[in-house]
């Protein structure tokens, strides 16, 4: 398949990190027809910002809602750094809740400040944030969601309105400071986070967590593993206890599982768009604390298990749950290379099916430009974050398959002779689709877009 990146973008319609969709997507990965270069598509040409922040469209406008080092509510400290993966979901009274990760490690700049009934580890300097906006957007509040959690990189929202914050490490107590395992999901209340308070939801695994995706009907939760080194990281399946339980449900349990193709060690190493693979398996974790063994390592019986590098974006569309390889190299160990590839697993079939690969003939530059966190916009498209070198996108692409510059971000970090700009994380879009929400991961950012949605 010969093809660029952003033509890839338009034909699937998804790539990337962070974000699970709910909603009806049957038609997400069909009947789009290929991309146009990047060009006054969309809504026009991207405006400088005479104050150096975001670069929008004629006729759109910013709001800065938060911004790290700034003051959190109630006297709780600084807003942390490192905004990552974000949700926005539907308040009393008009307001809207956005939960934002931190993906903040021992050497993050700003903690997430330690909150009693909040807090999981005291040496851990991640966590969640949580602020609360009118419908005016302004910010009646911002305060600690979860803290004493490490690397909340992504993760996902639930059916009944929560986020799912996920750490994207497996250090254990011991290791960097810290007093206890990591490597958990957690769940995150932001209307009121004292209901949700700082429990690991430990039956779902610890390992390297990314994203995960939760089935509306069957209430099972889908999960990746970015582990981009040998050995490469698993796709999960986690049926709870108590399926669609609401708050606290997912506490009771279940049973965490690992997707086994039937000969297909390694995802890479299928390189057809279209290729379709029955009879997929669920085997059991062994070992879903790995007490002694990384998930990954464990024996999981003489058949072995699939693995596959970097495995980052997991959605819902439709009745399928896609997930995302973000790319695989042959000379770290995975069987094959290519710049990215997009699967979709029908459960009912239990069917496995290849939507888009591209390799390293198309477009050299992916691993260093890659999408990362993706919505969807009110006008049935998608807005697509990009995580790479050089200047910083997010991108939309229409119902058409157009790509088109949405905004850019203008904050320098680097110096004039040699620019550079943070990456774009956790887009999302408020509940009546009137606003977009999106971060600037360094310096952390959170940005309200308005302007003609809808045009």
């Amino acid at each position: 398949m010969s093809a660029t990146r952003r033509q890839v973008l338009a034909r699937s319609g998804a790539l990337g990190a962070g974000i699970a969709f709910t909603g009806a997507l049957s038609e997400l990965f069909t009947g789009t027809a290929a991309a146009q270069n990047i060009g006054h598509t969309g809504y026009g040409p991207l405006v400088p910002d005479p104050n150096g922040l975001l670069d929008l469209p004629e006729g759109f406008r910013y709001r800065v809602l938060s911004r790290e080092g700034g003051k959190l509510s109630y006297d709780q400290g600084l807003v942390p750094s490192n905004h990552d993966g974000m949700s926005a979901f539907a308040g009393r009274h008009g307001r809207t809740h956005l939960v934002r990760n931190h993906e903040n490690r021992v050497t993050a700049a700003i903690p997430v400040p330690t909150i009693d009934g909040l807090t999981y580890d005291p040496a851990g300097k991640g966590g969640c944030t949580s602020l609360t906006l009118d419908g005016r957007n302004k910010v009646l509040s911002e305060q600690v969601a979860i803290a004493g959690t490490a690397v909340n990189c992504a993760g996902g929202p639930t059916p009944w309105g929560t986020w799912l914050t996920c750490e994207e490490t497996e250090d254990k107590a011991g290791t960097n400071g810290y007093t206890k395992d990591h490597g958990f999901i957690f769940e995150v209340d932001g209307a009121d986070p004292r209901r949700s308070g700082a429990v690991p939801l430990t039956a779902m695994g610890r390992f390297q967590h990314e994203a995960i995706a939760v089935d509306p009907q069957r209430g099972i939760v889908y999960e990746t593993e970015d582990a981009f080194l040998k050995p490469f990281g698993l796709f999960y399946r986690f049926l709870p206890n108590k399926p669609l339980g609401g708050l606290g449900s997912l506490r009771a349990g279940g049973r965490l599982q690992a997707m086994r193709v039937p000969g297909v060690p390694d995802l890479s190493s299928i390189q057809e768009t279209g290729a379709c693979f029955e009879g997929v398996e669920w085997v059991d974790v062994p070992d879903p604390l790995a007490a002694q063994t990384p998930i990954r390592l464990q024996d999981f019986g003489p058949k072995g298990i699939t693995h596959a590098q970097k495995l980052e974006g997991c959605y819902w569309g439709g009745r399928c749950v896609y997930f995302v390889s973000s790319f695989a190299h042959s000379a770290e160990g995975s069987a094959a290379d290519h710049f990215g590839q997009i699967w979709r697993y029908d459960p009912s079939s239990r069917r496995l099916t290849l939507v888009i690969v591209f390799g390293p003939d198309t477009d050299i530059q992916l691993p260093g430009e890659s999408p990362d966190n993706i919505c969807l916009a009110p006008s049935g498209g998608l807005m697509v974050c990009e995580d790479g070198n050089g200047a910083q996108h997010v991108y939309g692409v229409t119902r058409r398959g157009e790509v088109y510059a949405m905004a850019r971000n203008a904050q320098n970090i680097g110096t004039p002779e040699a620019p550079e700009w943070g990456e774009f994380a956790g887009v999302t879009f408020s509940p009546d689709g009137d606003t977009m929400y999106v971060n600037c991961y360094t310096p952390g950012t959170t940005f309200a877009v308005t302007g003609p949605w809808r045009r």
